[in-house]
């Protein structure tokens, strides 16, 4: 793209009061952002209005710094990409959209923009362990089969889903919600950048965006659309997750949705979903065969726990089975095994550290586990 027409662009997106549906509205009418900055007022205020077409005919202010600040972005790795709607190399999902993003910058390999197979994984940013671990699994026998997982890169069930990808040398997509300059949460720097090596990191957001709370539940609609279904791991019944699997239903695309304990608040999301229509899945094979991916390379696809990282006790274990999977606080559990408190909390702690058990806020533990 040539400096003039990203210039055009940029302009277009950085206009105060003109919005995505007002700048769709002059693409569609007048072609490329070079033509709508050619027209008339009168001809600009009969598509968008008196004070948008106003704003118009005057460059936003700062647009030389932002055209020279993303013109140096590009040309310091041949990852970095920009994609507008007038480009071919846009996903043509996306276009499907009711309000697709004016601009995609990428860093990382196109290609998985393009991938056959997409599903998008996604769930609370404070899962239980369970959660944790059947984000990751999921993810990866999903990836061991042949999908790309696209997800949000945010704390919790996200980034559990691209490690979990990451684990089967699969691609991974992050939509993230700042522009691609920043890494947010900090904490998964050291992801994103095995993101962009393996797959690629996706924002609509111009470089320098910070985090603002009401661009992550925008840049939700395009982990939607980038997929060809959303698996819901766990929500509470109020959450992102959540519109993501609105948009992802509104679009025609298919819902997922792993069941989890009724005493659980971040599975209502997902009993929420089941009760609304989304498929209950126990297993990544449920995903596969619905959408119709047979030639799974790996049993792992079948199961996903099998051979899952960690091993499962070989025999029956008694405090296990006193546990059950719903979350149980150390003085009930005392109650159901007789256990003296040294003996349970030493045992505990030898599950906790062979993966088999996990710590919940307010003191309560969790069995971690086949579903």
């Amino acid at each position: 793209m040539g400096s003039d027409e990203l210039a055009s662009w940029l302009r277009l997106l950085l206009t105060p009061g003109v919005g995505n549906g007002s700048a769709r509205k002059l693409l569609a009418t007048f072609g490329l952002p070079e033509a709508v900055f050619r027209q008339s007022p009168p001809a600009l205020r009969a598509v968008v209005g008196p004070k948008p077409a106003q704003a118009l005919l005057t460059p936003p202010e700062g647009l030389d710094a932002a055209v020279e600040r993303l013109q140096t972005w590009l040309t310091e790795a041949s990852n970095r990409h920009v994609l507008t709607l007038g480009d071919a190399r846009y996903p043509p999902e996306l276009l499907q959209m009711a309000d697709p993003p004016l601009m995609l910058y990428v860093l990382g390999d196109l290609d998985a923009l393009n991938h056959p197979r997409r599903l998008a994984i996604v769930g609370s940013r404070n899962p239980t362990p369970q959660g944790a671990a059947n984000a990751r699994q999921f993810a990866r026998a999903l990836g061991e089969a042949g999908v790309c997982v696209v997800s949000g890169l945010a704390l919790g069930v996200d980034g559990a889903a691209h490690e979990g990808a990451l684990d089967a040398d699969a691609p991974t997509i992050a939509v993230v919600g700042t522009g691609l300059d920043r890494v947010y949460p900090k904490q998964h720097r050291s992801l994103a950048h095995r993101i962009v090596a393996r797959g690629a990191v996706v924002s609509e957001y111009a470089l320098g965006t910070p985090p603002l709370p009401a661009n992550f539940p925008q840049r939700n609609r395009i982990i939607a659309g980038l997929s060809q279904g959303t698996l819901v791991v766990e929500a509470a019944v109020q959450s992102g997750s959540l519109i993501t699997a609105r948009l992802a239903a509104e679009q025609g695309r298919e819902v997922f949705a792993i069941p989890g304990s009724i005493h659980a608040p971040q599975a209502r999301g997902c009993h929420a979903l089941i009760r609304q229509g989304a498929k209950l899945v126990e297993s990544a094979q449920d995903i596969l065969e619905d959408l119709r991916i047979t030639e799974a390379p790996s049993a792992r696809a079948a199961d996903v726990f099998k051979d899952s990282g960690t091993e499962q006790p070989t025999e029956p274990d008694e405090l296990l089975s006193a546990m059950g999977f719903d979350p149980v606080s150390l003085d009930a559990l005392q109650a159901r095994t007789g256990l003296p408190t040294a003996t349970l909390q030493a045992r505990l702690l030898e599950l906790e550290l062979q993966d088999h058990v996990g710590r919940l806020p307010g003191g309560l533990l969790q069995r971690i586990g086949r579903s």
